[in-house]
């Protein structure tokens, strides 16, 4: 991804965030000049947790077909006295007809819920022991409580106030239909180095080209800081 699409895409999530009324923590506004300006200590959390935004092409090169852009708003980490919470929660925004691939969690489950918008179409699938995709296992899962019962590689359509349940190793791909989809994610420990595993080649995080001067960093770049 080229940074000044990295720079718009970040500029147009604020402006779609205030246009749902979803308020920010302080962290999501910080540029890389302001960043440059605090002081360390007070935002160790921030950093070595990688809360922040994320904006991603998976690897695939093109954005607005395969793409995400996500906040990590909170997250802990596994095994630390520093950070021993157990939870995570990002806000996800999902254009319309723009899909995240196929992958599942090795660890983590998830609550993805549809905040309004266009309608969140998911399709689920069971992984096999060698991370293959399992074609006729049934997929129970629960949506708000109710559960719902697809054949491996149906769509689930999620309307805006409704979330499902993914357990760890589900495979699951979903994109926007109708509208852009404002989502969220409540989830277990968030470990995006380690516990994604994708159906296909490509990668959690963009190849950037500098083509402008960074504005907004991304959270796996505050090591440049």
């Amino acid at each position: 991804m080229k940074r000044s699409h990295i720079n718009y895409v970040i500029d147009k999530a604020h402006a779609i965030a205030e246009t749902f009324r979803v308020c920010l923590p302080d962290f999501a506004y910080l540029t890389v000049d302001a960043w440059r300006q605090q002081d360390p200590a007070l935002w160790r959390e921030v950093r070595d947790l990688q809360l922040g935004w994320d904006v991603t092409d998976f690897g695939r090169g093109d954005f607005a077909q395969t793409g995400l852009t996500l906040l990590t708003l909170r997250n802990g980490l596994m095994g630390s006295a520093d950070y021993p919470k157990p939870y995570a929660e990002k806000m996800l925004q999902i254009q319309q007809d723009q899909q995240t691939p196929w992958h599942f969690h090795r660890h983590k489950m998830e609550d993805i819920v549809n905040r309004g918008g266009g309608d969140l179409c998911m399709q689920l699938a069971w992984s096999m022991p060698d991370d293959g995709y399992d074609p006729r296992r049934i997929v129970d899962v629960s949506v708000d409580g109710q559960r719902r019962t697809v054949k491996s590689g149906d769509t689930l359509v999620l309307k805006p106030g409704q979330g499902v349940c993914l357990p760890p190793r589900l495979y699951h791909r979903f994109w926007a239909e109708k509208a852009f989809v404002l989502g969220w994610e409540i989830s277990m420990v968030n470990d995006d180095q380690h516990d994604n595993h994708f159906l296909e080649p490509g990668g959690r995080f963009p190849t950037i080209e500098e083509d402008e001067p960074v504005k907004w960093l991304l959270c796996s770049e505050y090591k440049r800081l």
